[in-house]
């Protein structure tokens, strides 16, 4: 698990790797879904907002851990995916939160006012798999 933690750091300090270094990117099963389950789009929420992941036809799995037809959530909360989807996924405090222990849920206490949320899948070593697996982006509004 070090070791890959090691690995995954030095991919994302370096924008030297060698793309022949990397792994190729791995596939998801024909009609697998990533979804949220809650809140829903368009939901008026108060803090704390609970998040729940869904994902259909794969399995959920720490990040590190390398099992066929799995992968861990990222939650996405005012902001774009990323445009390069060969990358593992960013870190951005807030904004791009990383459930590698392979939580399926969260509690989030946000600002006042509307805010989008969206999931996106990654793999062992946090790259989105080889056709990104991310859940339609909603928009929620947190009351006072």
């Amino acid at each position: 698990m070090k070791k890959m933690m090691l690995m995954f750091s030095l991919m994302m300090a370096s924008p030297f790797v060698a793309q022949a270094q990397m792994p190729a990117r791995t596939p998801a099963p024909a009609g697998t879904e990533v979804y949220l389950i809650a809140p829903v789009d368009g939901a008026k929420v108060k803090n704390p907002v609970v998040v729940r992941f869904g994902l259909k036809g794969m399995g959920i799995a720490p990040a590190g851990i390398q099992m066929e037809n799995t992968g861990h959530h990222h939650l996405f909360v005012d902001t774009d995916l990323p445009t390069d989807m060969s990358k593992p996924i960013g870190m951005v405090d807030n904004k791009i939160i990383h459930f590698g222990k392979g939580q399926t849920e969260t509690t989030l206490t946000l600002p006042p006012g509307k805010h989008t949320l969206q999931l996106l899948l990654g793999d062992y070593l946090h790259v989105p798999n080889a056709e990104p697996l991310a859940s339609k982006k909603i928009t929620i509004t947190v009351t006072e």
